[in-house]
């Protein structure tokens, strides 16, 4: 796995700008004596998620308002099933279901339009803190001088290529950039190897190992080693402490997914579509397998990739809690109101006659849950129909099929619903 900067035609301009933000914070820890690396994660992923929030909002408010959007677009696709065939029913169709999503202001599209502007920066994320030494100079800086060294010592490119594939780094040719890709992933026995390796440069190997784990430990892990190693030198160490702290990061990277899934706008399934009932059931077998899928990654990855889940989770729920409040709040009659009168504006300047909405999206949100009147059976229309007929006749006095008789029918339906 190639961990220098990232090269990519769109990850990479992105992964150095979010370097830039990381760099800084570190400096600024730097200055107050807080120059700690998973604590620089925390900081990092709150700053971005806090410069995505507008994006977030903007997603989490159209699963909120889905939920309330749903039952009028059902009732569309009710009123028109079976007529896929007909252009002119599909046409009124589509035209009768935008009208509910401006009469909500939501952009059809704009939930994934902003999932594919998240994507690339949450990809860049990951790299720059998977590893931090491309993107941090005060950390690079910390391996250098030991990479330097070993550049020039017999033996070193063996040994270190050999630590690389025991690691998962790439190292294809020696370079100080990839010298302190792997020093940076070192585990305890392999800064022990490397003394015995090396016994020259023992001052040096000594000095760098402790700026490392000055930096590196966070809440007593290594943030550069996964759990799943630090667990087996636990058991071996016969440390209960280190063990539960070891096992402590997949287990909250689950809850706190979980949690985040929990506190999501689930969409309501009040429709009899087996499509849209078994994607309803993806929905939920894949937030129950997601928290279980990170708490395995988590176990094998770096603590600092578990700690950015972590904290990553943790500030969505908390944007997730604002804005629900924010959602429920709203007057959606209100909002109904002042969508309708924006969509007129903007008609008004192209020269276009106002928005009509039409019946189906004129539901109010408060109305839309109401039970519909209960369709009669054939046998109860037929009966109708019957009744009505021999009322007509009965009171009927000008010859059957004469214009004077259908005058009479007419008089006698007003009579007799005017009595109601």
């Amino acid at each position: 796995m190639l961990l220098t900067k990232s090269t990519g035609f769109i990850i990479g301009p992105i992964a150095s700008l979010l370097g830039y933000i990381m760099n800084a914070i570190f400096w600024v820890q730097s200055q107050i004596g807080l120059d700690n690396i998973g604590l620089s994660i925390v900081l990092f992923t709150i700053v971005i998620y806090m410069m995505l929030l507008p994006l977030t909002i903007k997603q989490q408010k159209f699963s909120k308002l889905s939920n309330k959007m749903n039952p009028e677009l059902q009732a569309i696709q009710k009123k028109y099933k079976g007529k896929n065939q007909d252009q002119a029913a599909m046409m009124k169709m589509n035209e009768e279901t935008q009208a509910v999503y401006q009469k909500y202001g939501v952009n059809p599209m704009g939930s994934c339009v902003q999932l594919l502007i998240q994507m690339p920066i949450l990809f860049a994320l990951y790299r720059v803190i998977w590893n931090i030494p491309a993107y941090v100079t005060n950390v690079k800086n910390a391996f250098l001088p030991l990479a330097e060294k070993l550049m020039v010592s017999a033996g070193a490119e063996e040994f270190m290529a050999e630590i690389a594939k025991a690691n998962a780094v790439s190292f294809k040719e020696m370079t100080n950039l990839t010298l302190i890709d792997v020093l940076y992933k070192f585990k305890p026995d392999n800064w022990t190897a490397l003394l015995e390796k090396f016994p020259d440069l023992s001052t040096l190997i000594t000095n760098t190992q402790a700026e490392a784990d000055r930096m590196n430990f966070f809440l007593g892990l290594n943030i550069a080693d996964s759990p799943s190693s630090i667990l087996q030198t636990a058991i071996a160490a016969g440390s209960v402490i280190m063990i539960i702290a070891a096992l402590s990061i997949p287990v909250l990277s689950a809850v706190t997914q979980w949690l985040n899934t929990k506190l999501m706008p689930s969409q309501e399934n009040t429709s009899s579509n087996s499509q849209e009932s078994t994607m309803a059931t993806t929905m939920k077998t894949m937030n129950i397998m997601m928290p279980l899928m990170s708490a395995v990654f988590c176990f094998t990855l770096p603590v600092g990739m578990g700690i950015y889940w972590i904290a990553g989770a943790v500030v969505r729920s908390i944007q997730q809690v604002i804005v629900n409040k924010k959602i429920d709040s709203l007057d959606l009659d209100e909002m109904v109101k002042q969508n309708l009168e924006k969509i007129n504006k903007k008609r008004a300047k192209q020269g276009l006659p106002p928005q009509k909405i039409t019946n189906t999206a004129k539901l109010n949100a408060k109305t839309v849950d109401k039970p519909a009147k209960p369709e009669i059976s054939a046998e109860e229309k037929a009966k109708k129909i019957q009744n009505s007929t021999e009322y007509y006749k009965s009171t009927a006095k000008a010859k059957p099929g004469s214009l004077a008789s259908k005058a009479q029918m007419v008089q006698q339906y007003n009579e007799k619903h005017a009595k109601k």
